[in-house]
């Protein structure tokens, strides 16, 4: 019987033969995932796919750095000061957009 912390699907289950020919079952963490954007869904760049290194390796250091890519970035940096200026409402943001919208203008 396995340990109580393999039961469950967050450790991924690899099939190993031993140098004595013993098929054995070992457990290993899954690779993290590449980042993506909040809004487009869009693969990040510049930021490493390891959980190791300090927090500049792991993420930008600009305005919603790992979290947005750089053209949803702008976009939201628009939408904004167009609210702020009162062009546009808040109701007229996407949904996606709006939350980040609302962070910008509190800042």
């Amino acid at each position: 019987m396995p340990k109580p912390m393999h039961r469950s699907n967050s450790f991924k289950r690899v099939h190993v033969i031993t140098s004595k020919k013993r098929n054995v079952l070992h457990y290993r963490r899954p690779a993290p995932s590449s980042p993506h954007c909040a809004i487009c869904r869009a693969e990040l760049n510049g930021i490493s796919r390891s959980r190791h290194g300090g927090k500049s390796r792991r993420t930008n250091s600009r305005l919603f750095g790992g979290v947005l890519c750089a053209n949803c970035t702008a976009e939201v940096v628009k939408l904004g000061s167009r609210v702020e200026r009162g062009d546009m409402t808040l109701g007229d943001i996407g949904m996606r957009q709006r939350s980040y919208v609302l962070q910008l203008m509190s800042h």
